[in-house]
């Protein structure tokens, strides 16, 4: 339960269970074209905290931070800022050369305080802070190559690749989830046992990228350069690496509308109006209230069955 009063100071003061967290300047406009505000962001986190903070907690986060609203500068923020509160939780990351303190989001007074940070994206690492090495999420992200033109446009290629995608962990034995990313296309997500390490999975991601593209040469790449593209769709795998992340599930995104990275059935993902920003901060909250992923849930697995049955397909 949350409760909220403003102050003639401009802060609003909104409580999240046990903590008081400060808005500031909750009137300051993040979305011009909208005219969504600071406020509105928060509103919508707070709605939305109880199916976004599973995909959070535990996970070491970079903060897109926005100060100025989406026609302002962007911030990609790793290291926690040392006036954060020292109730939200950090956690100390080995990197090239030191250590970085990444934020982690456990509860809604976090969320809200990321808001008032003017956070407006999550992004998540595909392991959590107490296993750093052992990713339990796989992720393809799939977007349509420049030049498709319209979100709708393109995302008719996007479905066809996610379709001959989860056809292909189907046959290795992967169940997977689909959710758009608010932005241009999709991501498919794998639950993971939490066995293999960062390389492991990033490798056995290129591998099934490649044999799926090698099926599909005419509108499939593996292709990092831009130029070697040409009009096809990229699989990129490269977010399950150590230390790179991806958008977390409910996360706004800095784009006109205010567009929601949002789960999805793969039922939904065939319907004719769904497209990578079909969901935004004024209609997302019903479908998250849907469950979607409820409908395709799906048992974490063991990469080492997987790999044998990719092999003998290759």
């Amino acid at each position: 339960m949350t409760r909220s009063s403003t102050h003639s100071t401009g802060t609003r003061t909104v409580r999240a269970g046990r903590r008081s967290v400060e808005i500031h300047r909750p009137g300051k406009v993040l979305f011009p074209g909208d005219g969504l505000t600071k406020a509105d962001l928060v509103t919508y986190y707070r709605s939305v905290a109880p199916f976004m903070l599973p995909h959070l907690r535990g996970r070491p986060l970079m903060l897109e931070r926005h100060p100025d609203g989406i026609d302002g500068p962007r911030f990609m923020q790793k290291d926690t800022p040392d006036d954060f509160p020292g109730w939200v939780r950090r956690v100390e990351v080995p990197k090239e050369g030191g250590t970085v303190t990444h934020t982690v989001c456990d509860d809604t007074a976090t969320l809200l305080h990321l808001a008032d940070r003017a956070a407006l994206t999550l992004h998540r690492w595909q392991s959590r802070a107490d296993r750093l090495h052992l990713p339990d999420r796989m992720v393809f992200d799939l977007d349509p190559a420049p030049g498709d033109g319209t979100p709708e446009d393109g995302f008719r290629a996007v479905r066809r690749a996610a379709q001959a995608l989860r056809e292909l962990l189907d046959a290795v034995g992967l169940p997977c989830v689909v959710m758009t990313t608010g932005s241009r296309g999709v991501h498919v997500v794998v639950p993971l046992a939490g066995r293999a390490t960062h390389d492991d999975v990033r490798a056995f991601a290129r591998d099934l990228a490649e044999t799926l593209a090698a099926a599909h040469p005419d509108e499939l790449t593996t292709a990092a350069r831009k130029q070697a593209r040409g009009d096809r769709l990229y699989l990129d795998v490269q977010r399950n690496g150590y230390a790179q992340t991806a958008v977390a599930p409910w996360s706004v995104r800095a784009r006109p509308g205010a567009p929601v990275a949002a789960p999805l059935t793969w039922e939904q993902l065939d319907e004719p109006g769904t497209h990578a920003r079909r969901w935004t901060v004024r209609d997302a909250l019903e479908q998250a209230g849907t469950r979607p992923w409820q409908a395709d849930a799906v048992r974490p697995r063991s990469l080492g069955p997987a790999r044998r049955r990719l092999d003998a397909l290759r």
